[in-house]
């Protein structure tokens, strides 16, 4: 492995454990307090020089070692993000200052992730609310939801926190990061989600029986759709479409597409493209259309309309 490579796997390691940091509810170590009323649990942590004390709940055995696999787990993923910095470092990475539109496009993303999320959620078909996607994402569990479609929201929140990484935003938009990508969106329904399929699969509704990808072209494919001499909008319904029809994984593809295709998006400052809720089912027959006769014109015009975010609107 060159240098190249093995700092970009080291990114997006380091990118991922970051991810997983930020999904623990509870970051510090659990404390139990007594009081005539009963016993309560709290979770001390240091903030700078301060150590806080936050209320969590009323104190249950249950509770209890869940924060402390909680406190574990952060102790463990903060560990592996120093050995990644220092490797890093010793590699001679240095992470650049990133151009001011790229910045802002970072932040026009974080606060539009929810909405994002319940978009692609209701695009899978997974049954949910904004409120439910809302509380899935802020606690991790809900009321009233399957666990699979819990974790399909939760695994695009992990997705999407890995591509806003400042580290993994300057990344190129290759076949690798995509691989990662969709590994994220299967995690916990397969056990290496982000391999490229070798098995024969089928699209409902439709009559396109997608051929078994072979792993070189599509990193030559995707590499030549990120070098066209096209506009960089078109390069990202590009990208989306190209990583939709070919079915490279064997689930997860529209997910992976999306998050995918906004990792270029966000990388050159041009705001999200997200199907939104309300345009679901006419991009359905317009995916179903573009996989059967392969003219993906009247789908890019759509998607380009009705789906481009941008930061000026």
């Amino acid at each position: 492995m060159s240098n190249i490579e093995l700092i970009q796997s080291l990114i997006n390691q380091k990118a991922e454990a970051e991810a997983r940091l930020n999904l623990i509810p509870y970051d510090g170590s659990p404390e139990v307090k007594e009081s005539p009323s009963g016993k309560y649990l709290y979770i001390r942590k240091r903030v700078g020089s301060r150590l806080t004390s936050t209320y969590v709940d009323v104190y249950s055995d249950e509770l209890y070692q869940l924060l402390l696999k909680n406190a574990k787990e952060s102790r463990e993923l903060k560990k592996t993000i120093r050995r990644i910095s220092r490797e890093l470092a010793e590699l001679g990475y240095k992470s650049n200052e990133l151009a001011s539109n790229i910045v802002l496009n970072l932040d026009f993303a974080r606060a539009n992730m929810k909405v994002s999320i319940y978009d692609q959620a209701v695009l899978e078909g997974v049954s949910t609310t904004f409120p439910q996607t809302e509380d899935i994402i802020e606690n991790g569990t809900v009321n009233g939801m399957t666990a699979s479609d819990v974790q399909k929201i939760l695994n695009l929140k992990h997705a999407w926190e890995f591509i806003l990484d400042e580290d993994v935003i300057q990344a190129d938009s290759d076949y690798y990061l995509l691989c990662h990508i969709a590994k994220l969106i299967n995690e916990g329904f397969y056990s290496d989600g982000g391999r490229i399929r070798g098995v024969p699969v089928t699209i409902g509704g439709c009559n396109y029986i997608p051929p078994i990808p072979i792993e070189s072209i599509v990193k030559d494919e995707i590499h030549e759709i990120v070098c066209e001499n096209e506009e960089e909008i078109d390069k990202a319904v590009n990208i989306l479409l190209y990583s939709m029809k070919t079915q490279i994984y064997i689930d997860g593809n529209k997910r992976a597409a999306v998050i995918f295709a906004n990792h270029y998006m966000i990388s050159h400052g041009l705001g999200l493209l997200v199907i939104p809720e309300k345009e679901v089912s006419d991009f359905k027959k317009l995916l179903v259309k573009y996989y059967e006769d392969d003219d993906k014109e009247e789908i890019r015009q759509f998607l380009i309309s009705k789906c481009w975010r941008k930061m000026n609107t």
